[in-house]
């Protein structure tokens, strides 16, 4: 059960930063101003918080589009809009389709997903659910990925589910042309 997302920013985002974060965004394929802007509040835990995430999206030897689906299913799992908004443009950029992002928010079952990439899911579902991968999953993690990786799908749900937090309780809004909530495929019949 989740508690009722702020419809207004709790914490406005601070216009300087915003005027500056616009100028960079602006050649870029995302706008994150908003969160850029209102993370500004507490300098120290901005930087660290993107030293992290930007760790965790860019760096080591996982997919950014597994990665992306990790993150995906963590917004989806906290009710983050931002956060599944804003991972919905970097998944595309690193190669989902539509139809994957929007069947990252339905039961893995529902969705046509490869073996690896149900692990995925299912870690992250581990994780929301009581902090702790359970033994058959990581049974199932370990048949599809190495050590490394799966410290870093970990890492990966573990951080974006701390973004989503702070996002969900300072009442982030969503940029312009950033998008929400997907809908349902079209199936063709």
């Amino acid at each position: 059960m989740h508690v009722d997302r702020p419809a207004v920013p709790r914490l406005e985002p601070i216009e300087a930063v915003a005027v500056k974060a616009r100028e960079v965004m602006k050649s870029q394929p995302i706008n994150a101003v908003n969160v850029t802007a209102t993370m500004a509040h507490n300098r120290t835990m901005s930087k660290a918080i993107n030293t992290f995430a930007q760790t965790v999206l860019f760096q080591g030897e996982l997919p950014r589009r597994q990665v992306e689906i990790a993150v995906l299913r963590m917004g989806w799992n906290c009710q983050s809009v931002y956060e599944f908004g804003q991972h919905t443009l970097f998944g595309r950029d690193a190669g989902l389709s539509d139809s994957e992002i929007y069947f990252t928010t339905r039961p893995v079952a529902e969705g046509s997903w490869s073996d690896d990439d149900a692990a995925i899911l299912q870690i992250v579902d581990d994780l929301y659910a009581d902090d702790c991968v359970t033994d058959a999953t990581w049974a199932e993690a370990t048949r599809h990925f190495s050590n490394p990786d799966i410290i870093h799908i970990i890492a990966a749900a573990g951080c974006y589910r701390t973004v989503s937090g702070f996002l969900n309780s300072a009442g982030v809004q969503l940029d312009e042309g950033v998008p929400g909530w997907p809908s349902a495929p079209i199936r063709s019949r």
